[in-house]
């Protein structure tokens, strides 16, 4: 099975190992983020598969303002999208 970095980048073409850790994208918060976008990121560059079980991969609310909170070019919510699609194919989609 291939990487979360991978699936992201095959998905989105974002190499989220260029990610400079500037923590621009963590002054995006709403109420109901279980993790920050720049722990999400991380999450994903560890492989760490809990990212999935987030409820951050779906709320429409954080989805709308991902797409501006990164500095360095990433747009988040298409990382989101791609996520929330790799959440589903592997049966972990908890959005109600």
């Amino acid at each position: 099975m291939p990487s979360l970095r991978k699936i992201v980048f095959d998905r989105t073409g974002y190499n989220l190992g260029k990610c400079q850790s500037c923590l621009f994208c963590d002054k995006v918060s709403i109420p109901g983020m279980d993790i920050s976008l720049s722990t999400l990121v991380q999450m994903v560059l560890f492989n760490d598969d809990e990212v999935l079980t987030t409820h951050i991969l779906w709320s429409d609310g954080v989805l709308e303002i991902a797409s501006g909170s990164c500095c360095n070019g990433f747009d988040l919510s298409e990382v989101i999208l791609a996520l929330r699609q790799e959440a589903r194919a592997r049966g972990l989609s908890t959005e109600a």
